[in-house]
């Protein structure tokens, strides 16, 4: 019959301590992996201009594509050159100490200091122009922005978040033309037409591991 050396008995209680902890901190590790401080929902820094994207984009109706330029053709979404606020700007509350960071990045060609509020981590890809020209919303990830007078993430932006929009897209859709239009609504059950139009513009998300992870 075979028996353990006696050493091992000194092992029992780290063993009995595994046991009794491990379980505990994986719960605490999935509590803490899906709350706001690591999914940023909630996010809302504070930005070098008090920029109002419910005057701009609400009440002005200004495009999200006036600014964010390569949403339609890049990965990234840019982040408007100081020029097009002074598109406006130089006529427009031209001597507002808001805009005082605007001007001076204007005069001396040194970029706005914005923070960024989306922030993917590095290992994962994320190609705007593939979402936006098959017709998902930006409404979709960032909500309605229209109505934020200072941004802030509203999704979790997570693996999961995002696996769950690629195995049924269909509630996410309208026509890419209707992409920027925050208030839009489907003219008829959501579903069904989200069906439609999947079938129609042949939206298969993939789900492989390459597609984001790459």
């Amino acid at each position: 019959m075979f028996e353990f050396p006696k050493w091992t008995n000194s092992l029992r209680p780290i063993l009995g301590a595994f046991l009794v902890l491990g379980p505990a901190y994986v719960v605490v590790l999935l509590a803490l992996g899906g709350s706001p401080q690591a999914t940023a929902v909630g996010y809302q820094p504070q930005q070098p201009v008090p920029y109002s994207h419910a005057l701009h984009a609400g009440k002005l109706g200004i495009d999200c594509r006036y600014c964010h330029t390569t949403v339609e053709t890049a990965a990234h979404a840019a982040v408007p050159p100081t020029q097009t606020c002074m598109n406006c700007h130089a006529k427009i509350r031209a001597e507002s100490p808001k805009l005082l960071p605007v001007r001076e990045s204007y005069a001396t060609g040194l970029p706005v200091p914005w923070v960024r509020v989306h922030d993917l981590p590095d290992f994962v890809y994320f190609n705007h122009s593939a979402h936006v020209r098959r017709g998902v919303g930006c409404v979709e990830c960032h909500g309605r922005i229209d109505t934020m007078d200072v941004v802030t993430q509203v999704e979790r932006l997570s693996m999961g978040w995002c696996l769950d929009c690629h195995r049924s897209p269909e509630r996410h859709l309208r026509p890419p033309e209707m992409v920027t239009r925050m208030g839009w609504v489907p003219p008829e059950d959501p579903e069904a037409y989200g069906r439609r139009l999947r079938q129609a513009n042949n939206i298969n998300p993939s789900t492989d591991c390459w597609t984001c992870h790459r």
